[in-house]
C-alpha cells in the first residue's frame, strides 16, 4: 500500500535501513525525552475553526526572507543523507526545486557544496558548523562563490549532545566495520548493494583538495565545535557574509533579540530535534515568546509531522518550518521520489488543514486559529491578533 503520512514512510524505512543507520536517523540526546516532548507540545496546541468562512479557495505561499514562494517549507540541514540513500542531498535538493522551496545543505554533507549547485540547483541555503575558524572561512567562501543566497549558522552545538543509540552502535563516516554492522547490512541486501554499487558516502566538504583534514572530520562527526565562537564572532561572520543570515538553534528571547541587534536576517528556533539538550524546552513552546519580542522572521524546526503542525507554528508567529525526520523517512524509502511524496502529503494536510480552520490564506492565520495550553504549562500568550 503507498505510503499515505509521513509516519508510514517511517515505518517503511524502519524496515529498509540497517538498524545502526535507522537509528542515527531517529535517535536523539540521553533517553530521548527531548524528542518525545517536541511531538507532545504540538499535540498540545488544539486548533480554533472559524465557520461560515469563504474557503473555497485557498493559498499556502508565502514571502520569506524576500523572496515568494509556494509553501511555507524549508528543507532542514541533515547531514549524512548519503547513509540513506545514494547522493541523498542531492535527491533532496531536487525535491525542494521542484516544490520551490529552499533546500538547506548541511556542512556534514556527502555531497560537496558546488556539486548539489550543479546537479541540483534551485534556492540553496548553506548551514555552517565552525569546526576550525580557517575552515569555516573556507566553507562560506565556496558557498557563496557557488551561488547560495542564505547562510544558516548552527550555535546549538558548542559540544556533542550525548547520543546514545550512535554511542551503542558505533555508528560513523567512515563506518566501522565489525561483526555485528556487517550482519546488519546483510540482512538489508537492497540497502547494502546500492551503497555498494554507488561508492561508501564521506564527508564531501572535508575532502576536497582545499579541505583535505582528517582532523576535522573527526571533529565534527563528534559534533566538537569551537566552541569559543561567541557574540563577536557572529558580528564578524555578518560583516563578512553580503547576503541573507539567519542563526539556527536560538531558544530565548534575548538571545533571537541580540542576534538581530547584531544584524542577523532571522533565527531558527530549534533544540536539534532533541539530538543535542535532553531536556531543553520546544521551540514551538518559546515561539509565543520570540515572536512577542523579535520584529524578524522567525522559522521553527523539531517535531514538525503532520501539516496541522505546520499551521499551528505560522499562526503562532513563524513564518515557515523547516522540515528533517519526515523527509529522510521519504528519502530511505524510495530517493527523490519518497521526499516529493512527503513534501507533498504535507502540502495537502496544510491545504486540508486551512479549510477545516476557516482560513483561506496561510498568511491570515494568528493566535485566535489556536488553543494553547494554560498559562504554567510553559506557553507564553501573544498578543490576539484575530
Amino acid at each position: 500500500m503507498k505510503p499515505i503520512n509521513a509516519d508510514d514512510y517511517r515505518r517503511l524505512a524502519r524496515r529498509r535501513l540497517p538498524r545502526m543507520v535507522f537509528d542515527y536517523l531517529e535517535g536523539g540526546a540521553g533517553d530521548e525525552r527531548g524528542i518525545r516532548r517536541n511531538l507532545a507540545a504540538f499535540e498540545a496546541i488544539t486548533l480554533a475553526p472559524r465557520r461560515l468562512v469563504d474557503v473555497s479557495r485557498r493559498s499556502m505561499s508565502v514571502r520569506l526572507l524576500g523572496r515568494e514562494q509556494p509553501l511555507p517549507f524549508v528543507v532542514a540541514p541533515m547531514g549524512l543523507n548519503g547513509v540513506l540513500w545514494p547522493d541523498g542531498d542531492v535527491a533532496l535538493a531536487r525535491a525542494a526545486r521542484k516544490a520551490r522551496i529552499p533546500f538547506t545543505l548541511s556542512t556534514a554533507s556527502n555531497a560537496t557544496i558546488e556539486d548539489v549547485a550543479e546537479r541540483a540547483g534551485g534556492e540553496l541555503w548553506f548551514q555552517l558548523y565552525v569546526v576550525q575558524r580557517s575552515l569555516a572561512d573556507q566553507l562560506v567562501a565556496r558557498a557563496l562563490a557557488a551561488g547560495y543566497r542564505t547562510l544558516v549558522l548552527t550555535v546549538d552545538v558548542a559540544v556533542n549532545g550525548k547520543r546514545e543509540r550512535d554511542l551503542r552502535s558505533g555508528f560513523g563516516v567512515p563506518f566501522r566495520y565489525s561483526a555485528r554492522t556487517v550482519l546488519d547490512a546483510a540482512l538489508h541486501p537492497t540497502w547494502a548493494l546500492r551503497q555498494l554499487r554507488h561508492g561508501l558516502p564521506q564527508l564531501a566538504n572535508f575532502v576536497s583538495q582545499d579541505t583535505a583534514d582528517v582532523n576535522a572530520q573527526a571533529a565534527l562527526m563528534r559534533r566538537q565545535m569551537d566552541a569559543s565562537f561567541d557574540w563577536d564572532d557572529l558580528k564578524a561572520l555578518r560583516d563578512a557574509w553580503p547576503h541573507t543570515l539567519l542563526v539556527k538553534g536560538v531558544m530565548d528571547p534575548a538571545d533571537a533579540t541580540h542576534c538581530v541587534e547584531l544584524g542577523a536576517d532571522g533565527v531558527v528556533l530549534s533544540n536539534h530535534g532533541g539530538r543535542q539538550l535532553e531536556d531543553a524546552r520546544t521551540p514551538i513552546e518559546v515561539l509565543p515568546a520570540v515572536a512577542a519580542a523579535v520584529k524578524a522572521p522567525l522559522l521553527l524546526d523539531s517535531g514538525v509531522r503532520r501539516g496541522s503542525d505546520v499551521v499551528k507554528a505560522v499562526a503562532m508567529g513563524a513564518q515557515a518550518v523547516l522540515l528533517g525526520r519526515p523527509l529522510l523517512y521519504g528519502l530511505a524509502t524510495a530517493g527523490e521520489e519518497g521526499a516529493t511524496h512527503v513534501l507533498e502529503m504535507l502540502a495537502a494536510e496544510v491545504d486540508t488543514t486551512l479549510a477545516l480552520v476557516g482560513c483561506p490564506d496561510v498568511l491570515r492565520l494568528n493566535t485566535g486559529h489556536v488553543g494553547l495550553p494554560a498559562m504554567g504549562s510553559g506557553f507564553g500568550l501573544m498578543p490576539n491578533s484575530a
